[in-house]
């Protein structure tokens, strides 16, 4: 027998609390502890990227062609297949929208690059916009391409939605099968 941190144990074996699928309260508390220092003590979050004109524009856009052929060979894929089952219908949904929200903003990075400077007006932050009039063609696909969370909530819900009830399918089938 060996002595770990005051237990008796066999050889080969794991610790009691690792046996049981625990984790140590030392384990617990430095995530904690690390979590609140994350949510407490943030920087400056930069979560708005500007790109360098224009190459970063163009790789930006080529990364939205790309997103559009993986998720169109992902729905092409998942609706030739004999997959059956609600979550591989809520996958293909979330395809869809996704594929609508990168066309919508890869438009809308376009009309944004043909708008002049002093087309836009922030008074504050970029949260607070005000399209100039009067209003071209240009200027109305930009502003419809600032909506473009109205497609991409959505396609993250049936996302978590579809994987939620694919994980749930299994479970089901593993409890199946261990009877």
């Amino acid at each position: 027998m060996v002595s770990v941190s005051g237990c008796d144990q066999e050889p080969g074996q794991p610790a009691p609390a690792m046996a049981a699928g625990k984790r140590s309260p030392l384990l617990k508390a430095t995530g904690v502890m690390l979590a609140c220092l994350l949510l407490l003590l943030p920087g400056q979050a930069w979560a708005l990227q500007a790109h360098g004109a224009p190459e970063g524009l163009y790789v930006h856009q080529m990364a939205h062609v790309h997103f559009i052929i993986a998720l169109a060979y992902l729905y092409w894929h998942i609706s030739r297949s004999t997959f059956t089952g609600q979550g591989w219908r809520y996958l293909l949904a979330f395809c869809v929208l996704m594929i609508l929200w990168n066309v919508l903003t890869f438009v809308g990075h376009a009309a944004d690059g043909l708008l002049s400077p002093d087309a836009i007006t922030t008074t504050g932050d970029y949260l607070h916009e005000r399209i100039i009039g009067p209003l071209g063609p240009e200027k109305i696909l930009y502003y419809i391409a600032k909506f473009d969370h109205l497609l991409a909530v959505p396609a993250l819900f049936f996302l978590f939605v579809g994987m939620r009830s694919l994980y749930r399918a299994v479970e089901k089938h593993a409890g199946e099968a261990e009877k």
